[in-house]
């Protein structure tokens, strides 16, 4: 393979596409020179291969070796690298090693498993369980897919047995689900209706004889459960060919044709004769909520549709990533995301494994720490977290740095009223730490109750082994390991071997400790059992494989359990300060100091220097500049807490009936609507719209919380009750005073609000990493939680606003600024600033990549109203400055009087500002330079200042 040389590896900035049927390759392609202008270097994709149909996100294949045509052909894909070439612009795509789209008709694989069970080629490649405590279940897969009870759907005649005579083969259906029938049970629709068989045919008949000798084939086939590979290999051989016989005998005597017809009818008229032939295959369809308690594969969280893959199998890994490979090995994929990265059974191992593969098929030295691509890991990092230097990737996509600069935005001071304030308008006085633990063991006990079974077994079978361990009930394990996954501080350790870390020990044994504070166990020694268990200290040196084997089943049950327990439930349910609740978020850390944002970048440099950086991205909860403008409120407790009361009592007056939103859900809302309210006049029609959006967010986050409503168990009196709501708070003529109220405190939130967001925006694009934007979030983007954050982006509209910028800047700089800072709810403010940056970014790329972090000491009344820092490198100085907490500012005017920032005494003396292109010069005091705030401010409301010394930088600035 040939790398490009004028392909970077690691990228100048990204930028987030969502493919699907509504976007193709095609308007991409169309996309790149706009992408290219904006000063993006990588076009990073939502996964493209081959999905379930109608697939909005991409994370459900159903194969990984082609394309998805819903998004575009294979000369489409050509077009869009070539594309990308022409621009020199490189491609990441995103993966996912963890799970398949299972269920429809769609993946064969899954499909192969269906009709053959253990027997199929394939049985090894998802996480099944064939052997499963329930007898009944041994040697199949349960299928959790009914909308009823199983006899009630055979009954009502929702499954039906086709026969599909081109292909010579029998299915179930169950809507658009396709359940191959085991060919070696063939014989029992076949030879369903024997005597009328030999009523149609001679006994001598030749074709009645290759009929029957057929049927005979079929039964004799190798049982499904045979063991060895030479039977298995008989079987999916011989079982084709006698399909192929089957479809030739039907397309060549349509008697045979309409004999099976009728057999396959007779079924279908008879619930015993089906549910006989539905016993005796590889597969028992049941009833959707069975899953929870009895499923034995592993799945994506709780989703049945998706089921995990054991990529940790060689075979399985070059099955799934032939094709990506070899899109890398053509230079048509130039960088990776890893979808889901705490799913998979070894995470380090995968990525060790990846590594390797590129190197290969690329030709290039690989330390075994640095990837030959830019290889990036979707994984969530607590705030006491830190990603292990055994990753051999380049960093994580970002979470944690969406939140540390959130974190700046919020004011410390108001923790203790925005509690007060929470506390006493919902009544919910919970800790939040109490929460997640109920959250946590609600998910386990209930969608996750059957892996939480599986473990406890297996752990079971370990106590077993040995004299000192088996006096350990299976109930006592059970409740044990329900504490300590419930107590679990991160998602999940990385043990695969005897040597553990010492932060892994450290996660292990605050979990243990915790579980047994919380345990009312009369035997509270399970747990130092399941201690030794998960630190890999067997009783005796051969258990040690067994050990390791647990821990690494466990290890990724944690995970889902905290996505779900935490993610998926908590955060929905704690809404003091929803800006906090964002993935990879902790509400408990109220707020991030200008230092703790300082040392963030400064460890950055050190250990990840080139991981993602993202305010906003496809699994955000509330987009970067919803939060931006909601994190004002905490500069104006007493206010907001005047407002919230008052809006709650002009909203309940005529509200009638028996069920009302809850508190706590009407608090949610007024501070959704706060973020989010569209910034220019609504007429009837766009106000119905935002409406829809802000009702379907809501009955989102109640299902998700779990409280009144689930999408386990939805209730449909209290959703009514929540639209219901919404519909009233938007009724213009019934609650306009509400309306009018609510506009007046929004309008003045709206500038700090804004000013926050173009803030926040310079700080990503200009920290250590590399920058990501999401799709349209160059521009205002006020979404919400998926499908929220889907929708489609006016991206002509926007090519359209960076030409006229770009044309407004050549003929008048200042003009523009003006225009800008008159009307910023256009969104071309933020588009300039990114645009400007992002081709500074492309200029001084070394800068960027390699340059030095300097944090950067404010003197003066307003130092805690500013983060200022610098990047440096031989050749370049640039210095970065916004200003945070600027409701009160903007207030008294913006002013920063006797407000100075303080550069080292060896930094260059002179710079200009890339946005206003004014020229500043330093004053030299004591042991330092010195710059006047007030001199970068007077035209723009963020700086970014540029050394104009030495011929390095002279050409640098652009536009």
């Amino acid at each position: 393979m040939a790398y490009e040389a004028n392909i970077k590896t690691i990228p100048d900035a990204t930028y987030r596409l969502q493919f699907n049927s509504r976007f193709t390759f095609a308007q991409a392609t169309r996309l790149v020179p706009y992408l290219s202008s904006l000063g993006i270097s990588h076009c990073y994709a939502s996964p493209y291969l081959k999905a379930r149909p109608g697939s909005t996100h991409g994370y459900d294949i159903v194969d990984h070796d082609s394309l998805n045509p819903e998004i575009g052909s294979e000369a489409d894909y050509e077009n869009l690298v070539a594309e990308l070439r022409r621009h020199r612009m490189g491609l990441i795509a995103d993966i996912v090693p963890n799970h398949m789209g299972i269920m429809g008709s769609d993946n064969s694989w899954w499909l192969d498993v269906l009709e053959n069970g253990p027997a199929s080629s394939y049985a090894g490649f998802f996480d099944i369980d064939w052997h499963p405590v329930k007898k009944p279940l041994q040697n199949k897969l349960l299928i959790p897919v009914l909308g009823d009870h199983y006899g009630n759907m055979l009954e009502q005649r929702g499954l039906t047995l086709n026969f599909d005579a081109d292909a010579g083969e029998f299915s179930i259906y169950y809507h658009q689900h396709r359940f191959p029938i085991d060919p070696q049970t063939y014989p029992l629709i076949l030879n369903a209706q024997h005597s009328q068989l030999l009523d149609r045919f001679e006994a001598s008949d030749p074709l009645l004889l290759e009929y029957q000798t057929l049927d005979s084939s079929f039964s004799k086939l190798p049982e499904r459960t045979m063991a060895t590979p030479a039977q298995r290999e008989d079987r999916n051989r011989d079982k084709e060919v006698f399909k192929r016989q089957l479809a030739r005998l039907c397309s060549e005597n349509a008697s045979i044709k309409q004999f099976i017809d009728s057999c396959v009818a007779r079924i279908n008229d008879s619930t015993d004769k089906l549910h006989i032939l539905l016993e005796h295959q590889a597969y028992r369809l049941a009833y959707w909520r069975v899953a929870g308690d009895e499923i034995n594969y592993r799945r994506f969280f709780d989703i049945n549709e998706l089921a995990g893959l054991r990529v940790e199998q060689d075979q399985v890994f070059e099955a799934s990533h032939r094709f990506i490979l070899s899109l890398i090995e053509q230079n048509k994929i130039q960088g990776l995301r890893l979808d889901h990265a705490d799913g998979l059974y070894d995470p380090v191992g995968y990525n060790q494994r990846l590594g390797e593969r590129i190197a290969a098929i690329s030709h290039s030295y690989v330390d075994g720490m640095t990837p030959p691509i830019y290889i990036v890991a979707e994984k969530i990092v607590a705030n006491y977290e830190y990603l292990n230097h055994d990753w051999p990737i380049h960093g994580t996509t970002g979470y944690e740095f969406a939140n540390i600069v959130n974190g700046l935005f919020v004011d410390a001071g108001a923790e203790e009223a925005f509690t007060v304030i929470y506390n006493r308008f919902s009544g919910q006085g919970t800790d939040f730490d109490e929460l997640v633990y109920q959250a946590k063991k609600q998910v386990m006990t209930t969608s996750m109750a059957a892996e939480w079974n599986v473990l406890a077994n297996r752990l079971s079978q370990i106590a077993e082994s040995h004299s000192k361990t088996r006096d350990y009930t299976l109930n006592a394990l059970r409740d044990a390991l329900l504490e300590v996954s419930a107590c679990f501080p991160v998602y999940r350790t990385y043990i695969n071997s005897p040597e553990v870390r010492k932060e892994d020990v450290q996660y292990i044994e605050w979990a243990i400790a915790q579980a047994r504070r919380h345990s009312h166990a009369a035997d509270k020694s399970v747990f130092d059992f399941i201690h030794r268990v998960l630190l890999i200290q067997p009783h005796s040196p051969d258990a040690e494989g067994d050990l390791i084997g647990f821990v690494k089943k466990f290890q990724q049950y944690t995970a889902p359990v905290m996505a779900k327990g935490y993610e998926d439930t908590a955060l929905y349910q704690y809404n003091r300060l929803i800006t906090l609740n964002e993935v990879g978020g902790d509400p408990r850390r109220f707020s991030y100091s200008v230092n703790a944002f300082h040392f963030f970048n400064q460890e950055r440099v050190k250990k990840w220097p080139h991981a993602m950086l993202n305010l906003s991205t496809h699994d955000s909860k509330h987009g970067a500049d919803v939060r931006a403008r909601i994190n004002v409120l905490t500069e104006l407790p007493e206010q907001w807490q005047q407002a919230v009361f008052h809006w709650h009592r002009l909203n309940h007056l005529r509200i009638t009936g028996s069920t009302v939103i809850s508190r706590n859900d009407e608090y949610l809302f007024y501070q959704i609507l706060l973020g989010t309210w569209p910034l220019t006049a609504l007429d009837d029609a766009t106000l119905e719209v935002y409406r829809e959006r802000i009702r379907a967010y809501m009955i989102k986050a109640v299902r998700e919380a779990k409280q009144y409503s689930s999408w386990f168990n939805p209730d449909q009196e209290y959703e009514q009750a929540v639209s219901d709501f919404v519909s009233h708070c938007f009724d213009r003529k019934a609650n306009h005073v509400f309306l009018s109220d609510f506009a007046a405190f929004e309008t003045q939130l709206r500038k700090a609000g804004l000013h926050n967001a173009l803030a926040q925006t310079l700080l990503e694009l200009t920290s250590p990493g590399v920058p990501d934007i999401y799709q349209g979030n160059e521009t205002w983007q006020f979404s919400l939680v998926d499908p929220d954050n889907r929708r489609p982006v006016d991206f002509d509209r926007i090519r359209q606003l960076l030409t006229s910028i770009d044309e407004a800047v050549a003929s008048d700089r200042r003009q523009l600024l003006k225009s800008l800072m008159n009307t910023p709810e256009d969104g071309r403010i933020k588009l300039f600033l990114t645009a400007q940056t992002l081709r500074l970014r492309r200029n001084m790329a070394a800068l960027f990549e390699n340059g030095e972090y300097l944090k950067l000491t404010i003197s003066g009344p307003r130092l805690d109203n500013l983060v200022a820092f610098a990047r440096c490198d031989p050749d370049h100085f640039a210095v970065i400055v916004v200003p945070r907490l600027m409701k009160h500012l903007l207030d008294d005017g913006f002013t920063w009087s006797c407000t100075r920032l303080e550069l080292p005494s060896d930094a260059p003396r002179y710079y200009r500002n890339i946005f206003t292109h004014d020229k500043l010069s330093t004053n030299k005091v004591d042991d330092h330079l010195e710059l006047n705030i007030r001199e970068l401010f007077g035209a723009f409301p963020v700086a970014l200042l540029v050394s104009s010394t030495g011929s390095a930088t002279s050409n640098t600035l652009g536009n």
